[in-house]
């Protein structure tokens, strides 16, 4: 029996599962789970990428002491986020996306590139954090200085562990910098904000074995997590699916990107799959209700916090997708000046957080319809959100869609999954 290992690390947590073939069917066992989160340093919001590669070292090792051969492991995380290298050398801090360092340049990108030339070229929403407004801030500040390469966050740890610099497509795409039309960089973008080449090589698709670390083959998976999570989707046919952690991602399977005027004002997304593009758009997600529990009751567990939900009468809600909810230095303060206080008790704070994310579920599905020209009966939602039962009966009341929540390790699943292509699952 062969053993595979998905390494799959979110904003808040990693953790490290072990997956095999048994009876034709996919069998998994968590072995090892780490934490993670943005630290401040110097005033700015960065990852430590230093414990990040020691917990995957960690894990891997346990994960030799339960099995005794491992085929394969693969790592996926979130997109966007990178470490510039110089030579062999890494370029630290790795900023995380939530900094607020790219404000200061977003109008002088634009007015370079303006951003419907952007989306018409690459499909790629607007969020203030996208990896091109990294970059020219890095430009601006001088780290570009001496680089002669950057690694996204899962390539930089890959690296790590088998010292191959490796660039992965699906996760290449949430930079907004890949040609929607050729599935490369865009050398027109990258040459026009001045961004040196060296940066943009040539991608390669998941599946690759791209190197060894303790004898066991390093495959790139589809390192973008939502486009594991995609992969690892028991979907009846094509649907719409919400990857609900921190983010929610809400979006369809296409087969080519939509890059129309609609689309852009809709604020969609169009990131590479494994054979398709996805059409989705970032919705703020459980990082709304994370937050509030840190402030209201912290030592509360989340079942509790649902029925807290549950129990209030209030039906105030929030614009959900305000920028004033993204990193604010209070959520209950954001949600206060949002709704005028009229938020009373704990539970009121967490009904309107969850009400709220429902009606944002309701307006992107109308807005995905509308610009695919279909209609769909069902919503796929996996992921941790996928076990808050409350949220999926507001967002089937919303939507009027039937809610299929499969509270699986979706993102772990579709990264075996790709790792395990010759076992037929």
């Amino acid at each position: 029996m062969k053993y595979y290992l998905a390494i799959d690390i979110g904003a808040s947590s990693g953790r490290h599962l072990v997956g095999w073939a048994e009876n034709g069917e996919l069998r998994t066992r968590e072995v090892y789970r780490f934490p993670n989160g943005v630290k401040e340093r110097d005033g700015h919001l960065v990852w430590d990428m230093e414990a990040l590669s020691r917990y995957v070292r960690e894990g891997i090792d346990k994960a030799l002491g339960e099995f005794n051969e491992i085929e394969s492991f693969a790592i996926d995380t979130w997109g966007v986020d990178y470490v510039l290298m110089r030579g062999e050398k890494p370029v630290l801090p790795c900023f995380a996306y939530r900094d607020s360092r790219t404000q200061a340049v977003i109008d002088e990108v634009h007015g370079i590139v303006p951003f419907e030339e952007l989306y018409r070229r690459t499909g790629c929403q607007f969020q203030p954090f996208n990896t091109v407004y990294q970059l020219y801030e890095d430009k601006k500040s001088g780290r570009l200085e001496g680089v002669t390469g950057l690694l996204m966050v899962p390539e930089y740890l890959m690296w790590t562990l088998t010292g191959v610099k490796a660039r992965e497509y699906t996760n290449a795409t949430t930079q907004g910098l890949i040609s929607a039309s050729t599935g490369k960089f865009d050398r027109e973008i990258t040459d026009r904000l001045g961004l040196p080449r060296c940066l943009f090589p040539h991608l390669t698709m998941p599946g690759a074995v791209i190197g060894t670390y303790k004898g066991i083959k390093a495959v790139l998976c589809a390192t973008h997590d939502t486009g594991s999570a995609v992969e690892g989707i028991p979907m009846d046919g094509t649907e719409p699916y919400i990857s609900s952690g921190t983010w929610s991602l809400l979006g369809v399977k296409t087969p080519r990107p939509i890059t129309d005027l609609n689309s852009m004002e809709a604020n969609y997304s169009n990131e590479g799959g494994v054979g398709y593009n996805r059409y989705q758009k970032n919705i703020m997600g459980m990082w709304l209700i994370n937050r509030l529990r840190g402030e209201l009751c912290p030592d509360t567990d989340f079942g509790s916090i649902v029925d807290l939900a549950r129990g209030s009468s209030n039906t105030a809600t929030v614009d959900s997708e305000g920028q004033e909810f993204l990193a604010p230095e209070s959520m209950v303060r954001a949600f206060d000046a949002a709704t005028g206080g009229a938020l009373r008790t704990p539970g009121d704070y967490f009904n309107c957080a969850l009400r709220s994310l429902a009606l944002g579920y309701k307006k992107a599905l109308e807005e995905l319809e509308a610009n695919t020209g279909r209609k769909y009966s069902k919503l796929y939602i996996v992921g941790g959100g996928a076990r808050n039962g409350y949220l999926n009966e507001l967002t089937e009341e919303a939507t009027g869609k039937t809610v299929v929540a499969l509270p699986i390790e979706a993102t772990a699943i579709g990264n075996l999954k790709i790792q395990m292509k010759e076992e037929h699952i």
